[in-house]
C-alpha cells in the first residue's frame, strides 16, 4: 500500500466510524467529514484571532488615555 493511501485510510480511520455500502461511498463520507473539520477549524481560529485583536485593541487604548501627569504624581 502506497504512503498516500496509508495516509488516507488512517485520517478516514480518525473521522470516525466507516460508513458506508462500499470504499467508494465511505470515501464520499471521509470527504465530506474533512471539509466540516476545516471548516470547523477555520471557524476558531477566526474566533480566536479575533478576540486576541479586540483583547490588544482595548489594552492599547486603556494605555494609552492614562494620563502621564497622575503617573508621575504616584
Amino acid at each position: 500500500m502506497s504512503k498516500k493511501k496509508s495516509a488516507w485510510r488512517v485520517w478516514a480511520k480518525a473521522l470516525g466510524e466507516k460508513s458506508g455500502k462500499d470504499d467508494r461511498e465511505a470515501d464520499t463520507i471521509a470527504w465530506i467529514r474533512t471539509f466540516i473539520m476545516v471548516q470547523l477549524v477555520l471557524t476558531n481560529m477566526f474566533i480566536i484571532s479575533g478576540n486576541v485583536l479586540n483583547f490588544y485593541k482595548h489594552f492599547n487604548d486603556v494605555n494609552s488615555n492614562c494620563n502621564l501627569e497622575q503617573v508621575d504624581k504616584v
